[in-house]
């Protein structure tokens, strides 16, 4: 892990960020986790697809890696979209691997997020918390209720990963009211294991760190995963509704911007 300054958390202003952005996509998605799609640019060594115009791309930024040329200065990134985007987008990207029918007839104001991650050297330290605070400013910003996404765990093949699976199915499935539910073609249920045979604590300790942190602010998950052979992971579905926060987590979520 790299000393950490302060970071700068900012939206990409021009195509300079945005590819900078998606470079580090590649490296985290493509070198790392082998992952792959119909417009990865593998000589470029971009990761990107179709959505990526409607999205706000969240940055961090080291200005000491910041030349003002090179795609050297993102260090992390979160993309984010609202409502409005969406319905230039043609849906969200989460459509294609859950039924949101609940979500969109809620009426709630909603806010996806998608692609997130931190460059190897800033893992473990306060980059990420960095990230958290930016969008908890943009959440507020934007008067958003519910936050949603998809958040991946490493392979396609279940088994091992039954524990943690299993944990978050019968502890952290969503209320009815905003359960959403893996696609049928892609359907992996999550209840791999009864609720009586699961080391919780092993099962925890196997939960990506990104899911670990939504599940602290009180999210959920939606009902079943996806399994997605392109980008070699099995994804979840993850859910974060304002108002069912209590306060202690409200603090944890707002926490840098009151002080």
């Amino acid at each position: 892990m790299t000393s950490q300054p302060e970071l700068i958390v900012r939206l990409a202003r021009d195509d300079r960020d945005l590819l900078a952005a998606q470079r580090l996509r590649y490296e985290v998605f493509v070198e790392e986790l082998g992952g792959d799609g119909a417009l990865v640019d593998h000589d470029g060594r971009f990761e990107r697809d179709a959505y990526d115009p409607f999205y706000d791309h969240m940055l961090a930024i080291d200005p000491a890696r910041d030349d003002g040329k090179s795609l050297n200065h993102v260090i992390g990134v979160y993309r984010l979209m609202r409502g409005k985007n969406a319905i230039k987008a043609g849906g969200f990207y989460t459509e294609g691997e859950y039924d949101l029918s609940q979500l969109l007839q809620s009426g709630r104001r909603l806010l996806e997020l998608g692609r997130s991650c931190l460059k190897s050297d800033y893992r473990g330290g306060k980059a990420m918390w960095h990230l958290w605070n930016g969008l908890a400013a943009y959440t507020l910003e934007h008067d958003i209720e519910v936050l949603f996404g998809v958040a991946s765990f490493h392979g396609t093949d279940p088994a091992p990963l039954a524990a943690p699976l299993s944990l978050l199915h019968h502890r952290y499935l969503a209320p009815e009211d905003i359960r959403v539910r893996a696609v049928a073609e892609h359907f992996l249920p999550l209840d791999l294991m009864s609720a009586a045979t699961i080391d919780a604590a092993a099962g925890m300790r196997a939960m990506p760190s990104l899911i670990k942190a939504y599940l602290r602010l009180g999210g959920f998950i939606g009902e079943g995963a996806f399994v997605d052979h392109d980008f070699n992971t099995i994804d979840v579905c993850l859910l974060l509704d304002t108002a069912r926060m209590n306060e202690r987590q409200r603090q944890i979520y707002t926490r840098g911007l009151t002080g």
